[in-house]
């Protein structure tokens, strides 16, 4: 399933939440929405899951405008950060739901079989009689992720997932998703304010600040060459020089650099920085 987001804006009275932001995301692409709080990322993927509407712009499904299509109608699935579990439903139950409300209901060897093969495949077979309660934060969210998958989603949605949890179970569960997302291929964007979360899970990364979309890129492309001086100061350790190109050279503070054929004048040089502990 592509995705296609043409020209999309969305303000809140006098707030732009998101300005004339375009992206194509590729069919079974995980593609990180990354920036800080307030950038536009999660009333992005609301406007794409249809629970907003945007303001101008266009949004498709595989070529198909869905800008104005219900929620209920556009097939997606929704991982939310605080899990959003029924705690009186097992969690077979919890993974069947939205199975067992469909207007042409799966029959009950079909949706057996098809709960079983998800609690296979997030790692927790044989454990669908257990409650949420009776589970870990990371074992709840690979819950709420079953129950995503389990209407087989035309674009699966995930709006800061690791975001409740401690950093080592946040490490183990970035691996588990990319496992999950290469055995079912299912379109995936993921909101995240986490730089090294999106470096390490996206294929790209789309980086937004103040509702624009700033760049769109591979992890090596973001961190390499960053397109703006915000990604440039936001993704990795960098260290901003104020000073001006003269002559084909950045002259700054301490420092004089290759300036890469750059006309003359203001400037703003950024050092990547090697990570603390590294040689």
């Amino acid at each position: 399933m592509t995705l296609s987001i043409r020209q999309v804006s969305k303000s809140f009275g006098r707030y732009p939440a998101v300005r004339d932001v375009s992206l194509e995301v590729r069919d079974g692409e995980l593609l990180a929405l990354l920036g800080p709080s307030g950038s536009g990322k999660t009333t992005l993927l609301r406007l794409i899951a249809g629970l907003d509407f945007p303001d101008a712009g266009q949004i498709a499904f595989d070529g198909e405008d869905v800008t104005r299509t219900p929620a209920e109608a556009r097939r997606f699935g929704f991982v939310f950060q605080q899990y959003a579990l029924f705690k009186h439903l097992n969690l077979n139950r919890n993974i069947s739901f939205g199975l067992d409300v469909m207007k042409v209901r799966p029959s009950p060897a079909e949706i057996t079989a098809k709960v079983d093969d998800l609690l296979k495949l997030v790692e927790l077979e044989g454990q669908g009689a257990r409650y949420p309660g009776q589970l870990s934060g990371g074992q709840r969210q690979r819950v709420a992720l079953a129950r995503a998958l389990a209407l087989s989603p035309r674009v699966l949605l995930l709006d800061e997932p690791f975001g409740a949890l401690d950093a080592t179970v946040r490490r183990s569960l970035r691996r588990e998703l990319r496992r999950i997302h290469d055995a079912t291929g299912v379109t995936t964007l993921f909101v995240t304010h986490d730089q090294e979360e999106a470096l390490e899970l996206a294929d790209r990364v789309a980086v937004l600040n103040e509702g624009r979309l700033e760049q769109v890129g591979t992890p090596a492309e973001i961190q390499e060459a960053p397109a703006t001086p915000f990604v440039a100061g936001f993704v990795g350790l960098s260290k901003r020089i104020e000073g001006r190109v003269e002559g084909g050279r950045f002259i700054g503070d301490f420092s004089s650099l290759a300036a890469g054929g750059q006309p003359d004048g203001p400037a703003q040089a950024f050092i990547r920085l090697a990570p603390r502990g590294s040689q």
